[in-house]
C-alpha cells in the first residue's frame, strides 16, 4: 500500500465524520451516537499515523527514534475498544449491565495501552523504522513483549466483536443481518492482518525473513477490512434513514387524491410552497392543508356517514355551497366505505380521523382515489379542477376571495 493510501482513507473516515458532526451535537446524550461519532475519527486515525511520512515526522518533532510505534498501537488499542463497546451499545439491553460493560472495555483496553508505553520506555530500539519496527525489534526485550501484547490486543476485541455480531446477525433479518455479517467478514480480515504480522515476527524468533508479510500484505489486508466493517455499520442506519424517507414518499403521494378534494375547500388550497422546499414540509403541508379541510367540513360530515348522504346537500354550511357539495359527497362515501374499526363501530368517523395519525388520512384519501376512478359522480375532471374563464389567474377559486399563489402552484 503506498503512502498516498494511507492518507485517502483517513480522509474518507474524517469526512464520515464530519457529516455525522451536527447530529453528534444535536443527540450527544444518545450512547450509540457517542460510540459511532467516536469510532470514525479513531479509524482516521490509525492510517494517518500509520503512513511512513507521519512516522517519521512524529520521530522527528518528538526527538524519539520510533516513539510512532506506541502511539500507533495505542491508537490501535483505542479503536478495538471501541469497536467492542459500539457493539455492547448497538446491541443494548439493560442500562446498567451495558454501563458495566463499557466500564469493563474501557479499563482494560486502557490498562493495555498504558502497558503498550511502559514496555516501549523500558525497551530499547535506537534506529528509526518506518515499516518494518514489528520484524526488525521482533527479539529486542521488552519491544518484543509491546509488539506482542498489541497484536493480541487487537485480535482479542476483534474476535469478540466477530462472536456479538455473528450472533446477533441469527436473530435479525434484513439490512441490518446483512451489515452484521459484513462486519463479520471484516473482523476476519482483521484476523487476517493480526496473523500476518504475528507470522512475520514469529519468522524473526526463528531466524527467518518474512518481513514482506508484514509490510505488503498485511496493510492491504488491513485497508480491506476497515472498508469491509465502515460498510457493515454504515449500512443498517442508511438502509432506515432512506425506509423512513420512502415511507414518507409513499404516504406524500397516497394522499394526494384527499389533499386535491380540501384543495378546493380551504381558502388557502391554492397557495403554493416554493419548488426547493424539502419533503418533509411537503408532507407537513399537505397534511395541514388536508386536516384544516376536514375540520371546515366537520359539522356537514358528521350528521351522516351513511351512502345516502352522499346526495344531501342541505346540510352544508352556506359559505361552502354549492362548490363544496360533491366533495363532501365524496368524503361521506369513503368514510362508509373504510372497514370497520376493531371495537365493531361503523367505519371511521372525521373526529377518529383528525385525532389519529396520518395512517387515517391515508386510508381515507385511498378510499376517495379509487372514487375518483370508478364512480360516475366523481369524475377525472375533479383532478383538474373546475374550469377557469378566460385570463383569470391560475389557482384562484371563482367562491373564494383572490388569493395569490405563492411560488408553485402546488406543494
Amino acid at each position: 500500500m503506498t503512502n498516498l493510501h494511507y492518507y485517502v482513507l483517513a480522509a474518507l473516515l474524517a469526512f464520515a465524520f464530519a457529516l455525522r458532526v451536527p447530529g453528534l451535537i444535536r443527540h450527544w446524550r444518545d450512547p450509540f451516537v457517542r460510540a459511532v461519532s467516536l469510532l470514525l475519527p479513531l479509524a482516521s486515525a490509525v492510517f494517518f499515523f500509520a503512513a511512513p511520512p507521519t512516522i517519521s515526522r512524529v520521530n522527528e518533532l518528538t526527538g524519539m527514534a520510533n516513539l510512532s510505534a506506541p502511539v500507533v498501537y495505542g491508537i490501535v488499542t483505542a479503536l478495538s475498544a471501541a469497536l467492542v463497546n459500539l457493539m455492547i451499545t448497538w446491541r443494548g439491553g439493560p442500562e446498567e449491565r451495558r454501563r458495566a460493560a463499557t466500564r469493563w472495555c474501557i479499563g482494560v483496553y486502557g490498562a493495555v495501552i498504558v502497558a503498550l508505553f511502559t514496555l516501549f520506555a523500558l525497551g530499547d530500539s535506537p534506529e528509526e523504522r518506518l515499516l518494518d519496527f514489528d520484524t526488525h525489534y521482533a527479539n529486542a526485550p521488552y519491544i518484543r513483549e509491546m509488539i506482542v501484547l498489541y497484536i493480541a490486543g487487537h485480535a482479542l476485541s476483534t474476535l469478540t466483536l466477530a462472536v456479538l455480531c455473528w450472533r446477533w446477525a441469527r436473530e435479525v433479518p434484513g439490512l441490518l443481518r446483512i451489515g452484521l455479517v459484513l462486519i463479520v467478514a471484516g473482523s476476519f480480515l482483521s484476523l487476517t492482518w493480526d496473523a500476518c504480522k504475528l507470522l512475520a515476527v514469529a519468522a524473526r524468533w526463528t531466524g527467518h525473513d518474512w518481513d514482506g508479510i508484514s509490510t505488503t500484505v498485511a496493510p492491504t489486508v488491513a485497508s480491506l477490512a476497515t472498508l469491509t466493517q465502515a460498510i457493515g455499520l454504515v449500512l443498517p442506519s442508511v438502509s432506515q434513514s432512506l425506509a423512513i424517507r420512502w415511507h414518507r414518499w409513499s404516504q406524500y403521494r397516497r394522499l394526494r387524491p384527499l389533499w386535491l378534494t380540501m384543495r378546493a375547500v380551504t381558502p388557502y388550497g391554492a397557495v403554493g410552497i416554493p419548488w426547493w422546499s424539502s419533503l418533509s414540509i411537503r408532507h407537513l403541508r399537505r397534511t395541514i392543508l388536508i386536516r384544516d379541510g376536514l375540520r371546515l367540513l366537520h359539522s356537514s360530515l358528521e350528521r351522516d356517514t351513511s351512502p345516502c348522504a352522499q346526495a344531501t346537500t342541505t346540510s352544508i354550511p352556506d359559505p361552502l355551497k354549492p362548490e363544496s357539495a360533491r366533495h363532501v359527497s365524496m368524503v361521506l362515501a369513503a368514510l362508509a366505505g373504510l372497514p370497520r374499526s376493531p371495537h365493531g363501530h361503523a367505519g371511521s368517523s372525521v373526529e377518529s380521523v383528525l385525532e389519529g395519525d396520518d395512517e387515517g388520512l391515508v386510508m381515507l384519501s385511498d378510499a376517495i382515489g379509487v372514487l375518483m376512478v370508478h364512480d360516475d359522480h366523481a369524475p377525472l375532471r375533479f383532478h383538474r379542477g373546475p374550469a377557469r374563464p378566460a385570463g383569470r389567474p391560475r389557482g384562484l377559486h371563482p367562491d373564494r376571495p383572490s388569493v395569490r399563489p405563492v411560488g408553485v402552484d402546488g406543494d
